[in-house]
């Protein structure tokens, strides 16, 4: 499938923005968006250009309602293991990316729609969005990633909670809890989401990629271990252009350009 069906792809002022476009089943994943959104999230990897990634959702009901009923129906066991195998593999292509992603949760996030968002860097939501992950209702459980990525930003009781009870919660709530960063007047979201995104394209790629990858790195080990992948992120930091260009700046008292690209 080479013609984009179910995603929007643009970029500008090096920000790539993706939009989810199924606004009719809201957004709902299937495994041909799977596959689209794969690829040009390969796209994205391979492309220095780009320097934040920004997901959102087509119309104003949804940024991804959860996977396409329809197909998780036709699913036995050895068919919902690969759709399963699937959508991790896509997420967690996602959220190795070397650059910060920012989700603009503009409606309902249900689901994979959750799952998706919860593996970008941060989420800024419109007021109407609402969060959940609501497989137990279907007699199934998070298979994108929710059972792992959740807890470890919201806390395993929370979780538990939202979980096993298949509830929804509002942009308000989600931001209690520390799910969400932001949350905007819907006419907002965008506008607020690519001013950050673009303050951030100011910054060296380097550093962005380090301090990125340091901190999932260490969410998941010791202090002491997690400190180690400091140093050494640091210390590749140092070996770029852009720390010239920045410590340079400084003294010299004007804006550092930073220039660099992934290795140097």
């Amino acid at each position: 499938m080479e013609d984009k069906q179910y995603i929007i792809f643009n970029v500008e002022n090096n920000i790539a923005v993706v939009t989810f476009n199924r606004p009719k089943a809201l957004n709902a994943l299937n495994s041909s968006l799977l596959l689209e959104f794969t690829r040009i999230l390969e796209k994205i990897a391979k492309d220095e250009s780009i320097r934040v990634l920004v997901l959102t959702g087509a119309g104003d009901k949804a940024f991804v309602a959860g996977a396409d009923i329809k197909e998780l129906a036709q699913c036995d066991a050895l068919r919902g293991k690969r759709f399963s195998e699937a959508g991790h593999a896509t997420i967690g292509r996602l959220q190795s990316l070397p650059i910060p992603v920012i989700a603009a949760v503009n409606g309902f996030a249900l689901g994979g729609g959750s799952e998706i968002a919860l593996a970008c860097d941060f989420i800024y939501a419109a007021e109407n969005a609402m969060f959940g992950l609501p497989e137990i209702t279907l007699g199934l459980i998070p298979g994108f990633g929710g059972t792992q990525r959740l807890p470890r930003l919201i806390g395993s009781n929370r979780a538990k909670e939202l979980i096993f009870t298949g509830k929804m919660i509002s942009a308000a709530e989600a931001e209690k809890m520390g799910l969400v960063n932001r949350v905007c007047p819907p006419e907002a979201l965008m506008e607020e989401t690519l001013k950050t995104a673009s303050t951030i394209t100011e910054k060296g790629r380097v550093s962005l990629r380090e301090a990125k990858q340091a901190i999932n790195a260490g969410m998941d080990a010791d202090l002491a271990t997690g400190c180690n992948i400091e140093i050494n992120a640091f210390s590749l930091c140092m070996a770029s252009i852009d720390a010239k260009e920045g410590t340079s700046a400084f003294l010299e008292k004007r804006k550092a350009n930073f220039k660099g690209t992934d290795t140097t």
